[in-house]
């Protein structure tokens, strides 16, 4: 469970933005975004303690037709806190498509926090 809650706040001129909140313990996350898992440039956070604006450059070349999910996590704790899609191109079928790639992402991650996990315990 997060001990941060993301509120997507909009999309505005190519930056993707959002509110930060901490709902329990302490510190401030140390936020990465990812995109196919590779790390985005210019992650920019602001705010006071508790509660904090995220913004998110969506790079140009991470628009093409289909379905592109971004991923929000605390890098220290390797703990997603929200993801948001954009989907382009013909139309798509019930946002079905955006679901699956989120659910790839996610078990990605899942992978491999259970691999380093193993590494860890053994």
């Amino acid at each position: 469970m997060s001990e941060y809650r993301l509120t997507t706040t909009r999309i505005f001129q190519g930056v993707w933005e959002g509110t930060l909140t901490r709902i329990s313990g302490t510190g401030t996350p140390d936020v990465a975004v990812t995109h196919h898992d590779t790390p985005l440039d210019g992650v920019q956070m602001s705010g006071e303690a508790g509660q904090w604006r995220l913004f998110v450059p969506i790079p140009a070349g991470a628009l093409s037709d289909g379905v592109q999910t971004f991923l929000i996590r605390d890098a220290g704790s390797d703990v997603q806190l929200g993801s948001f899609c954009i989907a382009m191109g013909d139309a798509l079928e019930a946002d079905i498509r955006a679901e699956m790639d989120l659910l790839r992402a996610e078990l990605d991650m899942l992978k491999r926090a259970f691999r380093r996990h193993c590494v860890e315990t053994a």
